[in-house]
């Protein structure tokens, strides 16, 4: 049995066996759901607290000048730069709908925390890792939507969408929020497939099997109709295990870029044989001029140090010749030893992130510049050097 109170956005669900869930609807970026919440943990006496939060983005609420410590080279080692990219878009966009309302991105959700702590209550960590939730996003989504993806996130940073705790209280009515859930699913069904759908089937698994006869939970309004089904219909749910793993890149695509780097290099050898070794030398050339070229172009548009700049002309003819790694990786790799960003530069990131004008002066978006920019170019000249290698052969 469920009950929904309206004025409160709290959901009620009893289950035969004793056990009631209570789930707090909020909005992130919302005073009212920052004070809803703390009332309901008080009045509701609950034996345990699940909250839509992971350990990352705890931390990241407990200490916000953890930026201070982020050490770029070994993001960028790691490979983890797009995650990171992927994180300060999306935190810049909340931070900034979180100014127009006064209110700390996720200041609710951290509330609920204290608050726990506050009346000694149990607290469950009830959603999935963010840099798991964002892995997955990549991997479900087809190579060929994957730039429409990237541009709709930096579409955002220049969303100036203004809005009010009354427009908030519109976006977590139900009809609402499904329709805008509907309408973001037909855009990009696989990606709501893993933000929303996939989290819903975690949050719930958490929530159910949090210890205690009654057990409340504060998440995301747009997450509440799915947890509530699930846990009303008491589904079967796909173990966290599962909703965790990250897909392995295709066998099918590493074999094409394979195939395809095998295919340049006997081409080349087979003119060599044909039409001489000063043609198949000229050839070769060509590939090293376009591909290495077009990165270093790219590479001092992004404003990189000279030394990036040399790696990017050194190292786009190899890295053209691999599926498995881009040139955008050493020439931001070399650009974060040469110019390690500031103390100050972190702190400010996510505002700088807003105007373009401000992305060529924080060493932060720089070194993000370094690892986008060249690639475009190389591809082009890759492109070039392919056709007049396709012309000779």
């Amino acid at each position: 049995m469920s009950e929904f109170n309206e004025n409160t956005d709290i959901y009620r669900i009893s289950r035969a066996d004793g056990k009631e869930f209570i789930l707090v609807g909020t909005a992130h970026i919302s005073q009212e759901s920052k004070d809803l919440v703390a009332k309901a943990i008080e009045e509701e006496h609950p034996d345990t607290v699940c909250v839509e939060l992971d350990e990352g983005r705890l931390k990241s609420l407990e200490d916000p000048d953890r930026w201070k410590k982020t050490d770029l080279r070994k993001i960028i080692r790691e490979h983890q730069l797009g995650t990171l990219i992927a994180n300060l878009v999306l935190g810049s966009y909340q931070k900034r709908m979180g100014m127009q309302t006064g209110v700390r991105p996720g200041a609710e959700l951290y509330g609920a925390i204290l608050k726990s702590r506050e009346v000694d209550v149990p607290i469950v960590l009830a959603d999935r890792d963010i840099k798991v939730t964002l892995r997955r996003t990549w991997s479900s989504t087809p190579w060929y939507r994957k730039f429409s993806l990237i541009a709709s996130l930096f579409a955002s940073l220049f969303d100036k969408t203004e809005v009010s705790e009354e427009e908030l209280r519109k976006i977590k009515s139900q009809d609402s929020l499904s329709t805008m859930m509907q309408e973001f699913g037909e855009t990009f069904p696989e990606v709501k497939t893993v933000l929303i759908d996939e989290r819903d089937q975690y949050l719930a698994s958490r929530i159910r099997n949090a210890p205690g006869k009654r057990i409340l939970a504060v998440v995301g309004a747009g997450h509440v109709a799915g947890i509530r089904q699930i846990i009303e219909e008491d589904r079967p749910l796909p173990s966290e295990e599962s909703l965790c793993e990250i897909k392995p890149s295709s066998a099918l695509f590493k074999i094409l870029g394979w195939t395809i780097t095998a295919a340049i290099i006997l081409s080349i050898v087979f003119v060599g044989f044909q039409s001489g070794i000063e043609k198949a030398g000229e050839l070769t050339l060509n590939w090293f001029l376009y591909t290495g070229g077009g990165a270093m172009l790219g590479a001092i548009v992004a404003g990189a140090h000279p030394l990036a700049i040399i790696t990017a002309l050194v190292m786009a003819p190899f890295t053209g010749l691999t599926p498995l790694i881009g040139v955008g990786f050493f020439v931001a790799l070399v650009q974060v030893y040469m110019r390690p960003p500031r103390v100050s530069e972190f702190e400010t990131v996510s505002e700088d992130i807003w105007k373009v004008s401000r992305w060529w002066r924080n060493r932060v978006t720089r070194v993000i510049l370094c690892f986008l920019l060249p690639g475009i170019p190389a591809i082009i000249g890759k492109i070039i050097a392919l056709v007049g290698i396709y012309k000779a052969f």
